[in-house]
């Protein structure tokens, strides 16, 4: 049987803080989500001015990367070339840049999405606060 690493309370408010700090530093209003490596939502915060539509797609776009193990711009680069089938993928709902896995050891233990701003600078924010970890 192997042994997995699993997100702690501690460790997401630290990558939560990082994405909050790497997103007021670029004066962006984001929404950040952070999910475990099912996908279920661990923490969501939606910044000041952040759009409400936001709210809805940073854990959307977590889900997808925690659920694929990969970041979700891959399924975004998929469809723009070409292969729309994947639309009807299911329980794929954050198909835009924005979600990065977390990966520990080799194992996906879970993903942050962010929505707010454009999708690569989601996707930095979202990396800043992986970093952290």
């Amino acid at each position: 049987m192997k042994t997995k690493s699993v997100l702690e309370l501690a460790d997401i408010k630290r990558m939560a803080a990082a994405c909050e700090a790497e997103a007021l530093k670029n004066q962006w209003a984001v929404t950040i989500a952070i999910v475990d490596d099912g996908g279920a939502l661990l923490w969501l915060q939606r910044q000041d001015g952040a759009a409400a539509l936001s709210a809805y797609m940073a854990p959307a776009k977590a889900h997808t990367a925690a659920m694929g193990r990969r970041e979700s711009k891959v399924y975004e680069d998929v469809i723009a070339g070409g292969r729309t089938a994947f639309l009807s993928a299911p329980q794929v709902q954050g198909l835009l840049e924005g979600g990065v896995p977390i990966v520990v050891d080799g194992q996906c233990i879970g993903a942050i999405g962010v929505s707010g701003v454009k999708s690569s600078e989601d996707a930095q924010i979202a990396k800043a606060g992986i970093a952290a970890l």
